[in-house]
């Protein structure tokens, strides 16, 4: 018989959709006790205008009043995964400051919660919570699960993050060329024009060209910008 790890892996292993990866991080968060589970994902690029995901199955109504109401930019739960990666636990106390945006919360079920934000290299942050309607999280429950919580936290990141990344790479695709590439590597190393056509054996002119089509490509105004959204999209590595 499989374990509760084995099954989620070999669940995600199955499939590369984004909301089919979400409904199995959902079904292992039932699996540890909670009915709702939720993940935000802020992308890394655009960079002037970040782009962001959010899934959960929380109630209809209070996912429409939350937009309505633009809940986000006060929600404590945002505002602390924000500052800390570390996982933490719903207080009365949090929400002092949006005591209607907490008393409503509860209203639709949100009553007990956990959450943990992660971040990797590329610059994309996300959060996981999961949260119930009942029962408070008790130390011994969180003696027991919190290690598959935080697992949790980490391959919901990882996979979602990928897949979502994975889908606007492709959607933004430059389809530059190998010897562009290389000249953008050596920007990003700080080169100038002329240092690179000496390190390529080309010349100046050359290097300038390539640079241009790059820009062109990235859509981009510029050889900073250009480097900038290639190292972004993990085009350099």
């Amino acid at each position: 018989m499989q374990s509760w790890f084995e099954q989620l892996m070999c669940n995600l292993s199955e499939t590369r959709q984004e909301k089919e990866i979400y409904a199995h991080i959902a079904t292992a968060a039932q699996d540890l006790g909670f009915e709702y589970c939720a993940f935000g994902l802020q992308l890394p690029y655009p960079l002037t205008c970040k782009r962001v995901v959010l899934l959960n199955n929380y109630p209809q109504v209070w996912q429409e009043n939350y937009q309505k109401k633009n809940y986000v930019r006060q929600d404590p739960i945002v505002l602390q995964g924000r500052k800390s990666t570390s996982p933490f636990l719903w207080k009365d106390s949090m929400f002092a400051k949006s005591p209607e945006m907490w008393e409503e919360a509860q209203g639709y079920g949100l009553r007990q919660g956990w959450s943990q934000s992660s971040i990797d290299g590329s610059g994309a942050a996300s959060l996981l919570t999961l949260a119930r309607s009942h029962e408070k999280i008790s130390p011994l429950e969180l003696k027991a699960n919190e290690s598959h919580m935080r697992w949790l936290a980490s391959i919901a990141h990882l996979s979602l993050s990928s897949a979502y990344q994975s889908g606007l790479r492709a959607q933004l695709e430059p389809n530059l060329t190998e010897r562009e590439l290389e000249v953008l590597r050596w920007s990003a190393d700080g080169k100038s024009a002329a240092l690179i056509a000496d390190i390529l054996t080309i010349s100046k002119n050359t290097v300038d060209f390539h640079i241009k089509n790059a820009v062109q490509k990235l859509q981009t105004s510029n050889k900073t910008a250009a480097v900038a959204r290639a190292v972004m999209m993990g085009l350099l590595f």
